[in-house]
Parts: structure tokens; C-alpha cells; sequence
């Protein structure tokens, strides 16, 4: 079994040391099982080069073609499939436990917004002074966001308790 190549890529030309080769020409075209020193010879012959595409077929499979060119259009599908990735971020919406309904309402949509963008929430209920007597006014708020978020998203963390906050983290469907 012949070992996979240990750098960066493909082989090429004379570092492909295997006795033989199935080789498929410029056009595409399968020519056959060949000596490799013979698929070299055609590849200088039309001033390409001999790229091994399969290392673990047997024979290993190799191609004639413009190294450079194949370069180029990996490095062109490496930046496309970069740029298609999206990068999930956590938003955080900070609210009070006696929050009024219009600040309530801009909260929700701010919250919905990230959503529909597909990032995640943090909604992180601060308590002040005394508030922490009525932990349970906090824990009725995320409860009517949790409620009014139920289509839209799923609650990856419930929420709890930390020092003077409760946080509850909210993740698109």
C-alpha cells in the first residue's frame, strides 16, 4: 500500500515514486496503466505537469495538468467556502426584574432580530439591592421570554443563578 502524501497537497512530477500509474491525460481522458517515468514523459511532452490525484487507489490515479492553475483554484475554493461559513455569535440582551412593558417590548425585538440571524442570546436578568429578596419576579421575566421566544428558539441553558444575576442562554430553532 502506497504511503499518502506527508506535505501540503498532491504530489507532483518526480516526487511521485511509485513503478506505476493510472493515468488520465489533459482532455480528461483515461489512458491506462503506465509506468510513471512514461506519464512523466507525456506530461513534459504537452508542458503540463503530473499531479497524483488518488495516492490510495492501485494503482495510485494521476493527472496531467497546469500545477499552478490547480493551485489557484483550490486556494479560490478554500476563500469561497470561507466566506460562505457563518460565525454564530452570542448576543446579550441585559433586562431587570421590574422591566417596564415598552422596554420589555424593544428587548423582544432586538432578541427576535438575533434570532432570525442565527445567533444565539444571553439574556442576563440583573438583580439590585433588595431585588434579591424576589428572585421570583426575575424568574416570571424569563419565563415571558422564554414563552414569547418558544417558536422562534429553544433554551440551551435554563436559566440560573450566578452572584447577582440569573442567565438564560436562548438558540435558534
Amino acid at each position: 500500500m502506497p504511503t499518502p502524501p506527508n506535505r501540503e497537497g498532491p504530489r507532483v512530477n518526480e516526487e511521485i515514486r511509485i513503478p506505476q500509474v493510472r493515468l488520465i491525460d489533459e482532455e480528461g481522458e483515461m489512458q491506462g496503466v503506465m509506468t510513471t517515468r512514461e506519464a512523466l514523459a507525456r506530461a513534459y511532452g504537452v508542458g503540463l505537469d503530473l499531479l497524483e490525484i488518488s495516492p490510495n487507489a492501485e494503482p495510485p490515479v494521476c493527472k496531467i495538468l497546469d500545477y499552478g492553475k490547480y493551485k489557484y483554484e483550490q486556494q479560490k475554493k478554500r476563500n469561497e467556502a470561507r466566506k460562505k461559513q457563518k460565525v454564530i455569535e452570542i448576543k446579550e440582551v441585559k433586562v431587570r426584574p421590574n422591566i417596564d412593558e415598552n422596554d420589555y417590548q424593544v428587548k423582544m425585538r432586538s432578541m427576535k432580530s438575533f434570532i432570525g440571524d442565527g445567533d444565539k442570546v444571553k439574556v442576563t436578568l440583573r438583580f439590585r439591592g433588595r431585588e434579591m429578596a424576589h428572585q421570583d419576579l426575575g424568574v416570571k421575566v424569563l419565563e415571558r421570554i422564554r414563552n414569547e421566544m418558544e417558536e422562534a428558539a429553544k433554551v440551551e441553558q435554563m436559566p440560573r443563578l450566578e452572584n447577582r444575576q440569573m442567565v438564560m442562554v436562548l438558540a435558534p430553532r
